[in-house]
């Protein structure tokens, strides 16, 4: 009674929603369902999101600035008015600067403030700054962006990492799932048969033909396989319970398949496997980590390097002369250099030091997950192949336990075997039906633990586009 309680609860739990009647759920759509709605899948996209941000943020750096500059004197013994505007644009290929600006003033300033003279109709100004030696290569800017767009692509690596985990655990749900289903049916197949030859024993002894203490027998038996039955039915509530979490509807909600969708037989899973390296996203991830400790480590040597930069800058004046004088007529063009350098750099040194400290760590990581993987992959291998081999040896016993208890329900309708004789044969064919579920169910397990190992896209159903 408490099982059954038990699994109408399991069943009729508000959170899930009821799977559609229709075709048998098959495993496609499982995985379909999962690799677009599964929670862990979505939150790893957000911070996917949160990469490209950082990213977007990062090239903010390279965006060109406009800015207005005015001054007017109210009192005092100069009348001075002065306005600027400029827009500066940083070069992505190189530490300096472009700029271009127009300006304009009108009255007097003191001689402190010559440089404030323009003519009539003001003065027109481009120039830019280029870096010779320090930020000539890399700069800050550039750095910045390039290891913002390595978050990136280990947010997206990661993301992948956790939808093959998440995919291979859908898988497995589905096949515990199916594999209970399937038992269910096995057992309830058994009892279906106790229950109906109950009815001819029945009057078997009614006429004498047979001893009431058979009908006893048969009675005890049909308990014994009701109490698998319901055994059984728990257990598939509970997979199906489980399953819900991965099989989910367009608006993401859980769905717990029930019986009518279960599929006639077990589906096999062998995953091709691919000859070559392995393509796992967390080897992809250490790459794009040491991509970003050599960009860290090129921005640390960048700040060993002296500082040349040259700068260069063309005016042009229009209109008539003003207050200034005629020293503002025409164009100007004016050249110059500016050279610094550090003389301890112990700062630069520092980070060069540790750079280089996280880069060697990530390739010992690197060596270290790659024999990992050969090892996990390789022992998986084993398992893979000693499940197929006891799945075919499961298949030889079932046919052999089915055509034992054919021939024993022969005889005993013949009247050349014994009830007991009978069930024992019986028993024995269903034990070995479920022990065929098993096997097939360890190998395709096994399966799955190989495609999740070896990264299989395809095999995970996470070929191009199935991830949102």
């Amino acid at each position: 009674m408490i099982a059954r309680i038990l699994t109408a609860l399991l069943l009729l739990c508000p959170a899930p929603l009821v799977a559609q009647e229709g075709q048998p759920l098959t495993l496609d759509e499982v995985l379909r369902s999962s690799a677009t709605h599964a929670p862990q899948i979505v939150e790893a996209l957000t911070r996917v999101r949160q990469a490209e941000g950082r990213a977007l943020s990062a090239e903010g750096a390279f965006d060109t600035v406009f800015d207005v500059d005015a001054q007017s004197r109210v009192a005092g013994y100069y009348d001075g008015t002065y306005a600027e505007g400029r827009a500066t644009r940083p070069l992505t290929g190189n530490g300096g600067q472009v700029y271009g600006g127009y300006r304009v003033s009108r009255g007097n300033f003191p001689i402190y403030e010559d440089k404030a003279y323009t003519d009539r109709l003001g003065e027109l100004k481009i120039g830019g700054l280029f870096a010779l030696l320090r930020d000539r290569a890399i700069d800050e800017r550039r750095g910045r962006t390039a290891i913002a767009a390595r978050d990136i692509d280990v947010a997206r690596l990661d993301r992948e990492m956790v939808a093959i985990g998440v995919q291979a655990r859908a898988i497995a749900a589905y096949q515990n799932w199916s594999a209970a289903g399937l038992r269910l049916k096995a057992y309830r197949s058994l009892l279906d048969l106790a229950e109906t030859r109950r009815g001819g024993i029945a009057r078997q002894v009614q006429l004498g033909a047979r001893p009431s203490i058979l009908l006893t027998e048969t009675d005890q038996n049909i308990v014994r396989r009701r109490a698998l039955v319901v055994r059984s039915e728990q257990e598939f509530a509970t997979a199906a319970n489980a399953l819900s979490f991965f099989y989910r509807d367009e608006s993401g909600g859980r769905v717990t398949p029930g019986a009518e969708r279960l599929p006639t037989a077990l589906a096999e899973f062998r995953p091709a496997r691919a000859p070559g390296a392995i393509d796992r996203p967390d080897l992809s991830s250490i790459d794009a980590r040491l991509a970003q400790s050599e960009l860290r480590l090129a921005l640390a040597e960048n700040d060993l390097r002296p500082r040349l930069d040259l700068r260069g800058e063309l005016s042009y004046d229009l209109g008539r002369s003003g207050v200034g004088g005629v020293s503002r007529d025409g164009e100007e063009a004016i050249v110059g250099v500016r050279f610094s350098v550090p003389l301890e750099r112990r700062q630069a040194k520092g980070r060069i030091a540790e750079a280089r400290a996280e880069i060697d760590g990530l390739r010992t990581r690197q060596r270290l997950i790659r024999d990992q993987i050969a090892v996990e992959v390789q022992g998986i291998v084993i398992a893979v192949e000693g499940a197929e081999r006891t799945a075919v040896l499961a298949a030889e016993e079932a046919d052999l336990a089915d055509r034992m208890a054919a021939a024993e329900r022969r005889r005993f309708e013949l009247g050349a075997s014994d009830f007991f004789l009978l069930n024992l044969r019986e028993e024995a064919a269903t034990d070995a039906r479920v022990r065929l579920l098993d096997a097939r169910a360890r190998a395709a397990l096994a399966g799955v633990d190989l495609a999740g190992a070896t990264a299989n896209r395809q095999a995970l159903g996470l070929a191009d586009g199935a991830l949102p």
